[in-house]
């Protein structure tokens, strides 16, 4: 039985994260994440309101908005599913940002940098492929120098990391690796790396959770598994009424034609491939979360003989 948090939820990303009692933990995550850039000494949680954060699909985007004492203004998203142009939505909320900060007059248009970090729970195919982190800046085409530091949008791909624990080096991919594995965990590993792992497990323990806390725990859990269910279902009825309507188009229109939706459909076998495989991953989450058998064959679709043997593998 899993000891610890799972911090793919909106509860407990925002208990670990966005919490004035575990605001130093916030603190020691960007400092290892931005290691020997600058040092954030202190922060203060700032009304994302303000900044236009949208509150749609809030099962599945969680976020945090703060400034540092040196005024950087930081957003930090998980984010557990693929969603169209979110490339292009992470652009739109860094700016809306910046354009917030105009002032009224006169006004030199010395702005404040801005960051926006982003923790993705999925692959993202218009990133670079295989890279687990993705630093985007203005900078030159041709020679890549940076242009401007004021707006910085930072991908963190957890299924591209895939060290151990004795392969982690810095205190930044101990972080990953235990965020990407930490509702997992029988026990902290890191304890003597670094004192920050130890408060991460004391704030972070399930055992220590009020029953106010585990209710609002346990509830971010099941909004988290139903809109992954929601998703599951709708990917598996689009895949079936694209094969459907390929074969019969393929056949209307010739040879020619059909190979071409062949060609599609072996795409589609792919993502459905992927698909399978996501849903083996979530099948070990929700096992180390000590879910039934029943349960999580409703939730992935997976046979119990699949789950039996992804049950041994994790033994």
């Amino acid at each position: 039985m899993a000891q610890f948090i799972n911090p793919f939820s909106d509860w407990g990303f925002k208990h670990i994260f966005g919490r004035e009692i575990s605001k130093d933990l916030l603190i020691c995550f960007l400092n290892d994440l931005f290691a020997g850039e600058f040092v954030i000494k202190s922060l203060a949680f700032g009304n994302k309101e303000q900044i236009g954060l949208s509150k749609d699909s809030r099962e599945v985007i969680f976020d945090i908005y703060c400034t540092t004492d040196e005024g950087k203004e930081i957003i930090v998203e998980m984010q557990n599913r693929g969603q169209e142009h979110f490339i292009d939505r992470a652009l739109y909320y860094t700016s809306r940002v910046i354009v917030n900060q105009g002032i009224k007059g006169e006004w030199d248009y010395d702005i404040r940098p801005v960051y926006t970090i982003c923790f993705m729970n999925f692959v993202d195919p218009l990133l670079p492929l295989g890279k687990f982190r993705t630093d985007m800046v203005l900078a030159d085409r041709d020679t890549g120098k940076t242009v401007s530091d004021k707006i910085r949008m930072i991908y963190l791909m957890l299924p591209l990391f895939e060290k151990t624990e004795a392969e982690c080096e810095t205190d930044f991919e101990r972080w990953i690796f235990v965020l990407k594995n930490m509702n997992t965990f029988e026990r902290m590993p890191f304890l003597a790396k670094n004192a920050v792992f130890k408060k991460l497990a004391e704030i972070s323990d399930l055992r220590t959770l009020s029953k106010k806390d585990m209710d609002k725990y346990e509830d971010s859990i099941r909004i988290m598994r139903d809109a992954y269910a929601t998703y599951k279902y709708a990917i598996r009825t689009g895949l079936e009424d694209g094969r459907k309507q390929g074969l019969e188009e393929g056949m209307a229109q010739g040879m020619a034609q059909g190979i071409e939706k062949g060609m599609a459909q072996g795409i589609e076998k792919g993502k459905a491939e992927a698909e399978h495989q996501k849903n083996i991953e979530f099948a070990k989450l929700m096992l180390s979360d000590g879910d039934s058998t029943e349960k999580i064959q409703k939730y992935t679709g997976l046979t119990i003989e699949e789950i039996d043997a992804i049950a041994q593998s994790l033994h």
